[in-house]
């Protein structure tokens, strides 16, 4: 079936030019179209044709968009919305002072929502994270990861995954599973680390790569939960099993963590607040995405990473919420690339291509994703601007009025014409 979406104020195609990525000066290159509109066959963009050309043009459907502003789909590529409870309390420790790995060490943190997912059945965990999906579908985003790593043991590992994989069933977005169960170390493993390792290794990632519950295989490199050498071999388990690796690393300190990923050519290393100087240049001729999570940073009140000297170094820097119970409970894309420009310095055009096609190879998408371009997916954010700075300078806001999923609206705003 053909459609014709017209009447843009702007289409920002994020186009690449068959790169499929976007670093250095390139990456503050959008390619901002006026009087434009887009072809769709079957839920694949077709073309991308001057308004002038449109008399020449059959379709099925024809939908306008009068003075809107369309990018591609959002993606966040980095997110925790499978869990389970509150940490509200611990929040308000927080604002008074305290740090987030001094709650850790004392049983806080993560295995609080541990606790909760432990408690809470399937159907449980489904009717909790369903609004949280919902909200991201009405924010424009098309494509949405979602990591375990509330479990933290062999059942509710699973328990988790299936979860994720249920939503991306159930929803018209692309739901991602990556699976975390080197997270934190359970309070039943605490004083052996080797076993947790050993579990994960020799039964949890064996059963998940052969029930295909995950695309990814993430992990906590940080002082507080795993080393470099447990991580190496967790990810040397997980790429034997078919599984490509994410990883989190250098959030609070250097432990080796940024080493292993690059040694096991992750596809991603997300966080990056106290990445060393001298680490910057390991980026320049990688294919490894740089995820920064700057909601992390307002919300625990610590140092922002170094967006500007990761993208002098080349890196292909891409932007997520993080959105998890403790450390970022911010499910906003929007006020992320608002704080993106704001606190990291990044330019609004370097933010929109780092929630698009840089998130995109952030989760080994951007072939199909994250751009405006003929042959990928008919993936669409609609917003009601008229032009895309006012995307990033009303911060926090939902001005999305439609969200289009490869050709089919699956969200609208009542107000929305």
């Amino acid at each position: 079936m053909r459609k014709l979406l017209t009447g843009f104020a702007q289409i920002i195609t994020c186009n690449t030019n068959g790169i499929n990525s976007k670093r250095g000066n390139y990456l503050s290159e959008i390619s901002a179209l006026e009087n434009h509109s887009i072809i769709i066959e079957d839920g694949i963009i077709k073309d991308i044709i001057p308004d002038s050309s449109i008399k020449n043009i059959s379709a099925e459907q024809n939908l306008s968009f009068k003075g809107k502003t369309i990018l591609p789909g959002l993606i966040d590529c980095h997110t925790h919305t499978a869990f389970a409870g509150s940490r509200a309390k611990e929040f308000k420790e927080k604002i008074a002072g305290v740090h987030y790995e001094e709650i850790a060490k004392r049983g806080g943190g993560i295995l609080t929502t541990v606790n909760a997912v432990r408690k809470s059945s399937f159907n449980d965990l489904i009717e909790m994270i369903k609004p949280r999906v919902q909200e991201f579908i009405a924010q424009g985003v098309t494509t949405l990861e979602i990591k375990s790593g509330y479990g933290l043991d062999f059942e509710n590992e699973i328990k988790l995954l299936h979860a994720i994989n249920f939503l991306n069933e159930i929803y018209p977005i692309d739901i991602i599973p990556t699976f975390l169960g080197a997270h934190t170390f359970p309070s039943e493993y605490k004083e052996n680390h080797k076993g947790y390792v050993e579990l994960i290794v020799d039964k949890m990632i064996p059963h998940i790569a052969k029930n295909n519950l995950a695309e990814f295989c993430d992990g906590f490199c940080e002082a507080t939960a795993f080393n470099s050498e447990e991580i190496d071999l967790i990810f040397s388990s997980a790429v034997k099993s078919g599984l490509k690796l994410k990883l989190h690393t250098e959030q609070f300190n250097n432990v080796g963590g940024l080493d292993v990923a690059i040694k096991h050519n992750a596809v991603s290393v997300d966080h990056l607040e106290v990445i060393a100087e001298k680490d910057l240049s390991r980026f320049k001729d990688s294919e490894t995405a740089a995820v920064l999570l700057p909601g992390v940073s307002l919300f625990l009140d610590y140092d922002f990473a170094p967006a500007r000297k990761l993208i002098e170094n080349n890196a292909i820097v891409a932007l997520a919420t993080d959105y998890n119970p403790g450390s970022s409970h911010i499910l906003n894309l929007h006020l992320i690339m608002s704080l993106a420009s704001i606190k990291m310095k990044m330019k609004m055009e370097e933010v929109i291509n780092a929630v698009t096609i840089n998130a995109a190879k952030a989760l080994n998408r951007e072939t199909t994703s994250g751009s405006i371009e003929p042959g990928k997916n008919a993936d669409f954010a609609v917003f009601d601007v008229e032009d895309y700075s006012e995307i990033i300078y009303n911060a926090g806001r939902n001005l999305v009025t439609h969200t289009i999923k490869s050709g089919e609206i699956i969200f609208q705003k009542q107000s929305a014409a």
